[in-house]
């Protein structure tokens, strides 16, 4: 990733941060929601991602079956693990964060 991409980056998840802490009380109820390729392992990567969190996981292919949305509802214990969690997420191919 080049320097400006990493910065923009860095600067996007400090302004989440500052907004999820102005607007939570914390620990608190986040609803995480994805939308990946319908190939390969990516819903198992997700899964595993909030697994032994005690997580409540949906998901629904697309009409063509090509995408899946993926709904996570997990007790978080501040904004910093949903930043993690996203972070985490974002090496998974083809998926985005909504």
């Amino acid at each position: 990733m080049d320097k400006d991409k990493e910065k923009e980056t860095a600067e996007f998840y400090e302004r989440l941060k500052v907004e999820l802490d102005m607007s939570n009380t914390w620990p608190a109820l986040y609803l995480f929601k994805f939308i990946v390729p319908s190939e390969a392992d990516n819903v198992e990567r997700v899964e595993l991602t909030f697994d032994c969190m005690g997580a409540v996981i949906k998901t629904t292919k697309s009409k063509t079956g090509k995408f899946t949305s993926i709904s996570v509802d997990v007790q978080v214990k501040d904004a910093q693990e949903i930043i993690d969690k996203y972070q985490e997420v974002a090496t998974i191919k083809g998926i985005v964060s909504l």
